[in-house]
């Protein structure tokens, strides 16, 4: 676990705040395994005024030992200094230091004044300083309360948030072999996604179905507890939410269907959900054509592929893979894996639509669904035209259906540009596996109609 990869605009604004002639604080936070540590040891990198403390579950005495213990190692007056925690940053800041508490939450549960102490410290001593303060930590929902919400103390402090998401498709590829065909990269980015920790942590140079049988199926594999790990770490009472998360993934993504496959009220399933979306691990999409707080044709989705995958496949399925072991991946996954994989093929089809139509500006990029019609890609632009897609992610070659279903459905999306105009509509198709003769002539035909291939997809987005 020693690649870093991207992250250069996070780089920059805390290289910013260290050489600040100013105080500064910074709150980094974001779900686990997105590389935050990692993000904070390589922007120190060459610096000899830092103290960075990893936080651990241990009594609030031993925090403090520790924390000296390593702020010795590059201040060593910090020894004279009286043992708690309002003295010893107090003191770092006088020397200008940069002070990394990670894991910050831990922190907070041994003492729960801390961020009120911390408070107090930066109105009145800190501003007299230009040392830099950075607060690191994963659990979302206390990181948010105790540093950035309205009633935390440490509200309107900040002067910098880095809000750490997965990387996107671009920067993932950096930890694929560099022989991996597109349709390779596809289905890795759809199984792993942009979590730095599962693509750094596994070989991703064998055959994908032995990467997916030893590293996630296998009950020894590396990631094969990693959800329930990160659930049972945020979550008090994570039972509920596993049996939500099972029923996204098994396509029950509206409201009323989650509650029904539970067996809950459909008034309380938004209390879970909310939850689960404060988290990062699910989030809820609507037609690009509405809004989102206002629409009631919101769908829910897991966010993660690598949550998606385990709540599809594995939870509750344990013994049976390993009663068939190496046989698992051909008898179950195999098969549905290109229907697994597609949503997260259609999420880079949008993400490359700019770089695919380079001539326009488009304003929302996003996918559309009324009753029985639904788009895969829909792109709004300035000068009026909307574009179309439908992403095929099949061994079989895109037929004319495909086509004619799609401007079926488009011909029933309600959009009006921003002059007021009708809009004119440009179709885009996304294959895996290319197009029908029939197909291939529409496009050399027309001029509003594209065929784009893996190779393109995974080139521009």
């Amino acid at each position: 676990m020693d690649s870093f990869v991207d992250r250069d605009v996070e780089l920059s604004r805390l290289h910013d705040c260290y050489g600040s002639d100013e105080p500064e604080l910074a709150v980094i936070y974001g779900r686990r395994r997105l590389g935050k540590t990692q993000l904070v040891q390589h922007s120190l990198t060459d610096r000899d005024d830092a103290v960075v403390y990893q936080a651990t579950e241990t009594t609030p005495r031993l925090q403090l030992d520790q924390f000296v213990d390593i702020a010795a190692e590059t201040f060593p007056g910090v020894t004279d200094i009286k043992e708690d925690w309002e003295s010893l940053l107090g003191y770092l800041g006088d020397q200008n230091a940069v002070v990394v508490l990670d894991e910050f939450p831990y922190l907070i549960e041994a003492d729960p004044s801390l961020p009120s102490v911390i408070q107090r410290l930066w109105d009145q001593r800190f501003q007299r300083t230009s040392g830099t303060l950075v607060l690191v930590g994963s659990s979302i929902s206390m990181m948010e309360e105790a540093t950035l919400l309205g009633n935390s103390p440490l509200y309107g402090r900040a002067t910098e948030k880095l809000d750490l998401r997965p990387l996107r498709f671009a920067a993932a590829q950096a930890f694929l072999p560099g022989d991996y065909t597109p349709e390779e990269r596809v289905f890795a980015w759809g199984v792993f996604g942009g979590v730095p920790y599962y693509l750094d942590g596994i070989d991703l140079g064998r055959d994908f179905g032995t990467v997916l049988t030893e590293e996630v199926l296998s009950q020894k594999g590396y990631l094969h507890d990693e959800p329930e790990y990160v659930l049972r770490t945020e979550l008090t009472e994570p039972n509920r939410y596993f049996a939500i998360l099972s029923a996204i993934a098994a396509g029950k993504t509206a409201s009323n269907e989650i509650a029904q496959a539970i067996g809950i009220d459909g008034k309380q399933i938004s209390t879970y959900t909310q939850k689960l979306e404060r988290l990062r691990l699910v989030e809820r999409d609507v037609p690009i054509t509405e809004e989102k707080a206002t629409s009631r044709r919101g769908r829910y989705r897991i966010r993660d592929p690598l949550f998606r995958f385990w709540f599809r496949f594995v939870y509750g399925n344990e013994d049976r893979y390993e009663r068939l072991g190496r046989d698992a991946y051909e008898a179950i996954i195999e098969p549905e894996l290109a229907d697994f994989v597609s949503p997260a093929f259609e999420m880079l089809c949008r993400e490359a639509l700019p770089n695919l139509y380079p001539d326009k500006l488009f304003l929302d990029i996003g996918r559309w669904w009324y009753k029985e019609h639904e788009v895969d890609v829909v792109g709004f632009t300035d000068a009026g035209t909307m574009v179309v897609g439908e992403c095929k992610f099949t061994n079989a070659p895109l037929d004319y259906s495909a086509l004619a279903s799609l401007e079926n459905h488009a011909a029933e999306i309600r959009w009006t540009p921003p002059g007021g105009e009708d809009a004119d509509i440009e179709y885009a198709l996304f294959a895996r596996s290319g197009a029908t003769q029939s197909v291939r002539e529409a496009v050399d035909e027309r001029d509003d109609l594209q065929l784009f291939s893996l190779e393109n997809v995974t080139e521009n987005a």
